[in-house]
């Protein structure tokens, strides 16, 4: 049983306007330390930016409106990282959370249903959810008619409650809410989306999803903040594994349109 939504729900709106800030910052400076937090809803977009270094009123007004909409508006708190978490990234990379992480492999069901979600929304560039259950597909796809999806799909359930409209004025969206959709069953207590790559939740969280696929078993890891190794691995290599994975994604920003799968 697999949920996953496309980039164009609105929680997913809030994940890619996190990602992009957060590329912004990587382009100012090579390891900054930055926190985004994003709300969106009805024609606003509240930030809360915690971060290293400075993004400029007008750099976030260009990433947040051609992402969510050029007639949103916008409610920006932007402030500095914390002191005391700020010293413990000083003169090294440490780790920058506490937290546990599971890696899980994914099955066939993971993979066909993302699949399926990438085909629909190549077709319907607007807000979707998708859910495979015991084999059986449910379609939730805004402006799309009906009879047009039961043709590519004619088993599955399709808009039980109709044609719908979508977007952020029919729902709000906020960060990190559909990790079940960015990470299938490897969900434990952090999100992946709007963290640079020294906080655990983004480089612990994806080292341990790609070593399960890679060793086909769980992966279960865990640490503390101002750790210098996980699992008796350097906190260093696992932020540069991070660190590729991300790059070959194509940023930040396009590593939230679909998560890890």
């Amino acid at each position: 049983m697999i949920e996953k939504v496309n980039m164009y729900h609105p929680d997913k709106v809030a994940d890619r306007i996190a990602g992009a800030l957060v590329d912004l910052a990587y382009s100012k400076q090579e390891n900054p330390k930055i926190a985004v937090e994003v709300l969106l809803g009805h024609g606003l977009c509240n930030l809360i930016v915690e971060t290293s270094v400075e993004l400029k009123e007008d750099e976030v007004d260009k990433i947040v409106k051609r992402i969510a909409g050029k007639n949103i508006r916008i409610n920006l708190v932007e402030v500095p990282q914390d002191v005391f978490l700020a010293n413990n990234q000083k003169d090294e990379i440490k780790c920058g959370d506490n937290g546990i992480f599971k890696g899980v492999p994914l099955t066939e069901e993971d993979k066909k249903l993302s699949k399926i979600a990438r085909d629909i929304t190549a077709k319907y560039p607007s807000d979707g959810k998708y859910i495979l259950a015991d084999g059986i597909l449910t379609i939730c796809q805004s402006n799309a008619k009906n009879e047009d999806l039961r043709k590519d799909y004619p088993d599955a359930i399709i808009n039980p409650l109709g044609e719908w409209s979508g977007g952020s004025d029919v729902d709000a969206g906020a960060t990190n809410r559909k990790l079940g959709s960015d990470m299938a069953s490897s969900v434990t207590g952090g999100g992946l989306m709007g963290k640079d790559l020294s906080k655990a939740d983004v480089a612990v969280n994806i080292y341990a999803f790609l070593k399960a696929q890679k060793e086909n078993r769980i992966i279960e890891m865990h640490c503390s903040i101002g750790d210098k190794e996980v699992n008796g691995i350097p906190y260093k290599e696992i932020v540069e594994v991070a660190r590729k994975y991300i790059e070959e994604k194509g940023g930040f920003e396009k590593f939230a349109e679909w998560g890890l799968y």
